[in-house]
Formats: structure tokens, C-alpha cells, sequence
């Protein structure tokens, strides 16, 4: 890959947010921190602020030019380049040859949840990791207790595949997590080579 992704769903935008969408980003992380909370591990004090910011998305901007990583910001479709961030989709640690998959981890804005978006901007994004990623399966995995992230996930046709005992550490304490993955539907994506 050479180019970053924008990924236009009816309603939403999905793009590489770069350092100079530092602040947008914080602005998510100021936002959501204590709603998030019981769902990821706590975040960065560095990421509430622009300055704290700007690194991290100068690394995601440099993994999507690899073809590494991606990190998605989305944002309401013809909403600008100020429009507030809505929510994130993180496609991470794609690993090639005779694997060829990822994991996908994603979060949306408190106020934005019940609306259809994750779901939207999730079939939008996949696809693109299917067929211009050509990657072959992706995986993703939640808590058993989050059943907004399940419905998700059962919408987009992921299967559950077991559960991992104290898998993350999350909200001080180790968590199982039911692991799921969806694999590329068309047979000509994602061989290796």
C-alpha cells in the first residue's frame, strides 16, 4: 500500500487521522475516557492532549503507508475536516504469508452509540481489508458481558470460535474475552503471495 484509505459509507467517513488531526483525537479521548473505561485499558494521560497525540498518529499514518496497521477515525460523511470523531475502528498486527489476517478492535463516541454507525462503518472498513488489503481473515474478540460489541460482531457474520481465559488486563483486573473472526468470503483474496 502507498496511499491512505478513505473508506464513504452512506452516513460515515473513515480516514487515517494524521498529526494534524491531533486535536480532533484528544477531543474523543477527553469525551469518552470514563465511558470507555470498562471496556479498554485506561489511557495515556498524553492522550488528552494534542501535543500527547501528534506521535501517535504520525506512527499511524507511516503503519497504514506499510500496510501494517489502521487506524480508522470515523466521522460524519461531508462533515469537513473539523467534524468531531465519532469513533475508531484499529485493524492491527496484520501478519502475511500463510496467515494473512488481523485483529480488529473498535469504540464509538457515547454519544453517538444506538445509531447504527460501529455496524456501518465495520462493513464499510472490512470490506476495504478484504479486497484492497487482500487480507484473508480478521479476527476480533470481546468481552462476555459486552453484548453491544457482540451484536456488532454477529451482524458483520463473525463466528465465535472459544473463549480465552484472562486475556487482557483491563480494568485492573485479567478478563476473558470470546474470540471471534470473520473470514474473506471470496477465495481469489487473501491467498498468500
Amino acid at each position: 500500500m502507498n496511499r491512505l484509505p478513505v473508506i464513504e459509507t452512506e452516513r460515515l467517513t473513515l480516514f487515517v487521522a494524521g498529526p494534524g488531526d491531533a486535536e480532533r483525537c484528544a477531543q474523543f479521548n477527553r469525551d469518552n475516557a470514563a465511558f470507555l473505561a470498562p471496556w479498554e485499558p485506561p489511557m495515556n494521560p498524553r492522550s488528552f492532549d494534542a501535543e500527547g497525540v501528534r506521535a501517535d498518529r504520525i506512527r499511524a499514518v507511516d503503519e497504514a503507508l506499510a500496510g501494517a496497521a489502521y487506524s480508522l477515525a470515523i466521522v460524519a460523511r461531508g462533515g469537513g475536516s473539523d467534524a468531531p470523531i465519532l469513533g475508531w475502528c484499529q485493524f492491527s498486527n496484520l501478519i502475511r504469508g500463510i496467515f494473512q489476517a488481523c485483529f480488529l478492535g473498535y469504540k464509538l463516541d457515547r454519544r453517538s452509540q444506538g445509531n447504527g454507525y460501529m455496524t456501518e462503518a465495520l462493513a464499510g472498513a472490512i470490506e476495504y481489508m478484504f479486497r484492497e488489503v487482500r487480507l484473508h481473515r480478521i479476527q476480533a474478540n470481546y468481552m462476555p458481558h459486552n453484548q453491544r460489541s457482540a451484536a456488532v460482531l454477529r451482524r458483520l457474520g463473525f463466528t465465535i470460535e472459544g473463549t480465552a481465559k484472562a486475556y487482557l488486563f483491563i480494568g485492573g483486573a485479567w478478563r476473558d474475552h470470546v474470540l471471534t473472526s470473520l473470514v474473506n468470503p471470496d477465495p481469489l483474496f487473501g491467498s498468500p503471495g
